[in-house]
């Protein structure tokens, strides 16, 4: 019981950490904030800081890493006769569940306009293709392209996707899941026709 408690605690202890760093990095900028102003603004040591997280983008990427088994749970739980464009769309949903909506927009929007940010976002994808491509080719079936090729280009070409659909997602409003949600499909749809 008592872990529960702890692993409760040290959550929320994440969670205002990651609040008041987003706050920060809201009105200064990524770069420009350092990790004493996070620590002083959520109250804590610089030491607590470290165990909580290894680096300043930790704070912003710390559960992207998780959710690829998470996506790739819900890529397993679709039907296996359904088209594999429409069970990613539908695995991809689950993202949705996973953030609260307001700090997953906050941290979009910061992954979307800083640049180092940006290639830390596009490693997290890298490793969601590796998670998701061999359940992604399972469902492929045999071909006559080598092991895992077939896999890797349909997910790559899906977080494409997704990555060109939240950009213009934002530029529009950025705060309607189910506008998100249709100009993933939009982008997807013109790759397939293309």
């Amino acid at each position: 019981m008592s872990e529960r408690l702890w692993d409760r605690t040290r959550r929320r202890v994440q969670e205002e950490v990651v609040d008041a760093a987003l706050q920060l990095f809201l009105e200064q900028g990524f770069e420009e904030t350092t990790v004493d102003q996070v620590v002083a603004a959520a109250g804590i040591s610089r030491r607590s800081f470290f165990r909580y997280f290894g680096t300043k983008e930790d704070i912003v990427f710390g559960d992207l890493a998780e959710q690829g088994p998470v996506i790739l749970e819900a890529l397993k739980a679709r039907p296996d006769d359904e088209p594999v464009w429409d069970a990613l769309g539908h695995a991809f949903s689950a993202l949705s569940t996973l953030v609260d909506p307001e700090r997953g927009i906050t941290i979009t929007r910061l992954c979307m306009t800083n640049p180092s940010l940006r290639a830390g976002h596009l490693e997290k994808h890298l490793r969601w293709q590796r998670v998701l491509a061999p359940e992604v080719e399972r469902r492929l079936g045999a071909g006559d392209a080598p092991a895992g090729l077939r896999g890797e280009a349909v997910v790559a070409t899906a977080l494409a996707c997704l990555d060109v659909a939240t950009t213009a997602w934002l530029e529009q409003d950025g705060s309607d899941l189910d506008e998100l949600r249709r100009l993933y499909e939009i982008a997807l749809a013109a790759v397939r026709s293309g």
